[in-house]
C-alpha cells in the first residue's frame, strides 16, 4: 500500500470481511428460529433497510429520479438478487461446512468470478487481462479450501474396531 488511506481502506476491507462469518452464523439461527431459512434472509434484508435508509437520511442522500432507474443495462438488478443467494446460502451451508470452510468457499468462487469480470471487462468494470500470476493466486485459495476441508474431517483412528452393531 503507497499511503494511510490505501491502509485505512484496506483496513474497512478487513473489518467488511471480517463481519460476514458472524452474519452467516446470525442468518442461520434465524432460519432455524423462523421455521424456514427463507424468513431469515427476508427479516435480514428488511433489518438491512431499516438501517441503511436512516444513515441516508442522516447524509442527506436524494432520492434518484424514476427515470434514472430505467436507464442502466438489465444487469445493474442483479445485485439484490446476488444478495439473496449469497445471504440464504450463507445461513443454509454455514451450519453444515463451518463458517471456514463457508467462506473459504465464497471467496474461491468470488475469485474465479472475478477472474472472469476482470479479463471480459463485465457489469462495467475496466477489462483486467488474466494473467498466470493471477490465476495462480486463485489457485492458491482453491488449495486453501481443500486443505481447510480436509482439516476438518475428524481423524480416522485406525485402532479403533468397527461396531458390529453398525455393520451388515
Amino acid at each position: 500500500m503507497q499511503n494511510m488511506s490505501s491502509l485505512l481502506l484496506l483496513g474497512f476491507a478487513l473489518l467488511a470481511g471480517a463481519v460476514v462469518p458472524f452474519q452467516a452464523g446470525a442468518n442461520a439461527t434465524l432460519g432455524r428460529m423462523l421455521g424456514h431459512p427463507l424468513w431469515a434472509t427476508l427479516v435480514s434484508l428488511i433489518i438491512s433497510s431499516a438501517i441503511i435508509i436512516p444513515v441516508m437520511a442522516g447524509f442527506k442522500v436524494s432520492a434518484p429520479t424514476f427515470s434514472a432507474t430505467l436507464k442502466g443495462p438489465w444487469w445493474i438488478w442483479l445485485g439484490g438478487a446476488a444478495g439473496v443467494i449469497y445471504i440464504t446460502a450463507a445461513l443454509l451451508l454455514a451450519p453444515k461446512l463451518g463458517a471456514t470452510n463457508f467462506i473459504v468457499a465464497v471467496i474461491a468462487g468470488q475469485m474465479m468470478a472475478s477472474l472472469l469480470i476482470d479479463h471480459f471487462g463485465l457489469v462495467g468494470l475496466p477489462v483486467k487481462p488474466v494473467t498466470l500470476l493471477r490465476i495462480s493466486g486463485v489457485a492458491l485459495i482453491i488449495a486453501g479450501l481443500m486443505i481447510t476441508q480436509i482439516a476438518s474431517k475428524p481423524p480416522r483412528n485406525p485402532l479403533a474396531q468397527p461396531n458390529p452393531a453398525t455393520t451388515h
